[in-house]
Formats: structure tokens, sequence, C-alpha cells
């Protein structure tokens, strides 16, 4: 449908005018509709929403303005900001909670320990600082050994030593890094 021909409809009969845009538009309306607001938005909302563009169009559309083209880029654009200020809308509404009895907010409670998340992570931080004070290659082998789970033959290859030797190495910056972490106030 053109701009021409929903004026021409438009003045014959608004009615007829407004049924044929819907008939015409309806699914491409609601598609838009749906794909920015579908996942915050009841069925409801989306149809409500879809309801408001047709009275937009219908209400808002100038027939002497002389618009030949197609409808559907006019009809896209109202859609897609009505969408829009519809998800601001409904965003917004969402983000004021305002209930704050026990049986909600027992509800909305995590089984994250931020606090001993982040007490493990400095410490890891601290245990990875010192093991980087214990030098090369001792602290490749030790974050090989035990972070990476990797046998002392393949230690070797990696750093161009001998099995035996890494596994030596290993148990001399074991010994020096106990004696660091418990300067530094760290027991495991």
């Amino acid at each position: 449908m053109t701009g021409t021909e929903y004026s021409a409809l438009y003045v014959r009969s608004p009615e007829q005018a407004y049924q044929q845009l819907f008939d015409t538009y309806c699914n491409y309306v609601y598609a838009i509709v749906y794909n920015k607001i579908g996942r915050i938005a009841s069925a409801e909302d989306v149809e409500e929403c879809v309801s408001d563009v047709f009275a937009d169009i219908f209400f808002s559309y100038d027939t002497g303005s002389g618009y030949e083209g197609d409808m559907q880029g006019y009809v896209n654009t109202v859609a897609k900001r009505k969408a829009i200020n519809t998800y601001h809308r409904l965003f917004a509404r969402a983000s004021h909670y305002t209930e704050h009895d026990d049986e909600t907010m027992g509800r909305l409670r995590s089984d994250t320990d931020i606090e001993g998340d982040s007490d493990r992570s400095e410490l890891q931080r601290m245990i990875l600082n010192i093991i980087d004070q214990l030098g090369e290659p001792d602290s490749t082998i030790v974050i090989q050994k035990f972070y990476y789970d990797k046998k002392s033959g393949d230690i070797a290859k990696l750093l161009g030593m001998k099995a035996p030797a890494v596994r030596m190495r290993c148990k001399r910056a074991m010994s020096r890094l106990k004696e660091m972490l418990a300067a530094a106030g760290i027991s495991l």
C-alpha cells in the first residue's frame, strides 16, 4: 500500500483505510514489536504496543502530505519508536522493586558467596605473587606442576631439562615456597 492509496482510501472511508492498513501490516508490526520487547514483555504488553502503533499511524499520518511512497517505511519507523518507548517504560517499571518482605527477599538471595569469592581470589593473587618471587625456572615448574597438573617429563621437555632435575628443583622450590608463605602469614 502506498501513501497515495492510503490517503485516497482515508478520504472515502477512514474505517476502511484503518482496516486495510491493519490487514496489510499487522504481522509486520507484530514482528518488529516482538523483536524489541518480547524478552521483557508479556503477550498483553506486546499486543497493546501493536495496537498503539496502529493508533499512532491512524491519528498522526498526514493524508495531505503528498507522500507517495510505500507505507512500509513509515509503519516501520513508527513501530520501532513505539516499541523502544514501551521497552524503556517496561524496563523502568521492572527495575523499581518496592516489596521488601522476608519471603520475597529470601527468593532473591543467591548461592554466590561474594565475600568468600573475593577472599579466595585475593589469596590466589598473593600466592601467585610469592610463586613469581621464586624466580625462573622454579616458578614455571611449580605452576606447571600444581596449576596445570603436568608431569615432570612434560615440564622437562618444556624447559629443556631432564625429568630428575625438574623433580629436584620442584622439591626445593616447594620448601622455599612453604617458608615464604609462612613469612607472609599464609598457612595452607
